[in-house]
């Protein structure tokens, strides 16, 4: 189906009807390299690339692809935080209406993007017509931007803008005929593009890494309420771009899995599409980070703002895949991807807490520098480990730096508050008792970035949106469903075995299936933005799991925000509500 739309910055427009001159109180101003110039080329692709950043947001598409899925639950955190309009709730049962908020944000930042795509295309290509070779570059650049996002669209939506100038409608297109676009799109550049730009800019392996994603998961996008027809053509070209990823030698799997998520993680040779935060952004940000750390807890005691938000926690559901997986083997003695143990409360001797609370504690602590600290990584059980505030507000401090103590539960309206740790459990759900601030094991996969002023607001650790373990895995898949499950499981254990840093180290499975397949991707790529897609693609989707029932298959897409069904109501018939709501 085509539809057009009357509109000058894409769907935005039907929340405000401006032109992309209109975008000044968005537009970033920066460089790619920090210098804050206006020149035309760096000008052009900065608020395309920095814009990014609000798109993922926690509160924007990061939040709409987490907590519909069987990965994470945002419960109304004793009845005071989180409600927010009840837009998480509904999220996690697949109650969402098109008048849920976090769908609305969602739309409006992605379009946004998308919009600063076409104005920076409208820049630069008279430039790379008159010879300009950097503009032309930069035009690739956004080419490919402009063809991953609006394959974010498909995937949550089911549709995507086809748009080339502001001054044009915008053509919607679904189905096949939007596969087809994202791909010509892609194609169009990727034997134009940089290969050496590095993570933070659309790159030759990126846009054959976006093709192999687009075709892993086509078969949904053509019929997105249907079962999926994984065809041999779609494989096909799933192993031949994942092949020219793996055989260029540009990527390498990091030893150590953390790494991926550190301050330097721009350098580390797994990233093949990231964005950008080495201090260049406006509004880089952390959230990343401390969404779903204890609201109570203090990871950098280099400043004293720095805290959690007692946000989403991993429903016990997807806990419980990694206990089936090892069975009688606790999975933080099993796989280096489950935690990273920072903390030394146990080399200090102080580990052990019986009859003890933060009333008469006061001795059991250790020291540690500030820059030698580091909270625990991964999956956050029990009580976690970090600086404690005295009553003036500072936190206590030692001969040797700062007083790391068990997590004082300061948090909420509980009979825990100032009496109890922090002691974060398996249980967590809708009832009073299981949305206490304590409750949910949490997760803390990106490093609190040192780089940061204040620990929260700016960061140098750059959002990991492609690298190369998606690679292997993507082709695994593909040799799968086609029938090879000796390769594919060779793949597999090629990204099993890898994180070789520390033990433990996994050993290789002996076979694969799809269900081993479908926890694997689980267990590699936990809360990186995928789960979604890898469940409805697995056909899990409608699945049940903690305060999850429904199993209605139009939730397989969002439904379009009813503000800007509205703005489009002029034109009778050109934007259409998705099926079911």
């Amino acid at each position: 189906m085509k539809n057009i739309i009357k509109s000058t910055l894409i769907a935005f427009s039907f929340l405000c009807i401006c032109s992309c001159s209109d975008l000044n109180e968005e537009v970033l101003d920066e460089s790619l390299t920090g210098s804050g110039q206006a020149e035309a080329i760096s000008g052009a692709i900065a608020p395309a690339y920095g814009q990014v950043s609000w798109t993922w947001r926690h509160t924007n598409y990061y939040g709409l692809q987490l907590i519909p899925s069987d990965e994470a639950i945002l419960p109304y955190r004793g009845g005071t935080d989180w409600y927010d309009g009840g837009k998480f709730l509904a999220a996690h049962t697949h109650s969402i209406t098109p008048t849920n908020d976090l769908v609305k944000s969602a739309w409006t930042e992605l379009t946004i993007n998308i919009s600063r795509t076409v104005s920076a295309i409208e820049v630069l290509r008279p430039l790379a017509d008159a010879g300009n070779t950097e503009a032309a570059g930069a035009l690739y650049e956004m080419i490919a931007l402009r063809a991953y996002l609006n394959m974010l669209t498909l995937d949550s939506w089911g549709l995507v803008f086809k748009k080339e100038l502001s001054s044009q409608d915008s053509e919607i297109l679904r189905n096949q005929e939007a596969v087809d676009y994202i791909e010509s799109e892609l194609l169009s550049v990727v034997d134009l593009i940089n290969n050496n730009k590095g993570p933070g800019r659309m790159t030759q392996a990126a846009v054959w890494g976006f093709l192999a994603r687009l075709h892993l998961n086509a078969a949904v996008y053509r019929d997105p309420y249907g079962t999926p027809n994984f065809t041999t053509e779609d494989m096909d070209k799933v192993i031949t771009y994942t092949n020219n990823i793996i055989n260029s030698g540009q990527f390498s799997l990091s030893p150590e899995y953390f790494d991926l998520f550190n301050d330097d993680n721009n350098s580390n040779a797994e990233l093949i599409f990231a964005l950008d935060q080495r201090g260049v952004l406006k509004r880089e940000h952390s959230r990343w980070a401390y969404w779903s750390i204890p609201g109570s807890m203090y990871p950098r005691p280099e400043h004293l703002s720095a805290d959690g938000t007692d946000g989403p926690a991993i429903t016990s559901d997807f806990y419980q895949t990694w206990v089936a997986a090892y069975g009688s083997v606790d999975p933080a003695d099993a796989d280096p991807r489950f935690l990273q143990k920072n903390t030394q409360e146990a080399a200090n001797g102080v580990a052990d807490l019986t009859g003890l609370s933060p009333l008469n504690d006061e001795n059991n602590y250790y020291c540690v520098a500030a820059k030698d600290f580091e909270i625990d990584r991964g999956i956050l059980r029990g009580v976690p480990w970090a600086a404690r505030k005295d009553e003036n507000g500072a936190f206590y401090t030692c001969s040797d730096g700062y007083r790391i103590y068990p997590v004082k539960q300061i948090k909420g309206n509980g009979k825990d508050k100032n009496v109890a740790y922090v002691n974060l459990t398996e249980k967590v759900d809708f009832t009073n008792e299981g949305r206490a601030h304590h409750t949910g094991f949490r997760v803390s996969k990106y490093q609190f970035s040192r780089a940061s002023p204040n620990g929260n607001n700016f960061s140098s650790v750059d959002l990991v949106l492609m690298r190369y373990a998606e690679i292997y895995m993507m082709r695994a898949e593909a040799k799968l469903r086609k029938g090879d499950n000796a390769a594919a499981l060779a793949d597999v254990n090629i990204v099993r075995t890898s994180r070789t840093a520390r033990a433990p180290i996994p050993t290789a499975l002996n076979s694969i299936n799809l269900d081993i397949l479908y926890r694997e991707l689980g267990f590699e790529f936990y809360w990186e933005g995928l789960r979604r897609t890898n469940q409805i693609r697995f056909s899990h989707y409608e699945d049940s799991w903690t305060e999850k029932t429904d199993a209605n298959v139009n939730n397989r897409l969002f439904p379009i925000p009813q503000v800007a069904i509205d703005g489009a109501s002029n034109t009778p018939g050109y934007l259409e509500q998705n099926k079911g709501y």
